[in-house]
């Protein structure tokens, strides 16, 4: 339930809201499980760090007030799922242009046939020398 309050001395509304026990207790386990920060669940639900810090107190079951733990801005799980993606594409992407130099390498084929020349440079053994060194006159 939404109620706005007007702050008189700023004159901006402030709202004031209050969250299900079950919206407050899925935070807290998506930031046990890493798949969220404290920031996200901030910014998501338009409350201030400190508001998810307290659900995390009051519903955590091993994050507990005067417990340090280092927390990660970004989950090791999820930099290794965006990743694996990030691999996934970059595979389909090399896929893609393999195919690509398959189908032009077939097309200098077919013309080489085509035309009886040569079209596709050989390879050499030895790396060419440039030009020549002139002499200063």
């Amino acid at each position: 339930m939404e109620t706005k309050k007007r702050n008189t001395s700023l004159g901006n509304w402030k709202r004031n809201r209050s969250f299900s026990e079950g919206i407050k207790k899925k935070c807290v386990r998506d930031i046990e499980q890493n798949l969220s920060t404290v920031i996200e669940i901030s910014r998501e639900y338009e409350v201030s760090r400190s508001a998810v810090y307290n659900w995390i107190y009051q519903y955590s079951s091993h994050l507990k007030k005067g417990v340090k733990q280092v927390l990660e801005p970004m989950s090791d799980t999820r930099k290794i799922k965006e990743l694996k993606e990030k691999v996934k594409e970059l595979e389909r992407m090399v896929g893609q242009k393999q195919i690509q130099v398959e189908f032009y390498e077939k097309m200098i084929e077919l013309t080489e046939q085509d035309l009886g020349i040569e079209i596709k440079k050989k390879e050499r053994s030895s790396p060419s020398g440039g030009s020549a060194k002139t002499v200063k006159r």
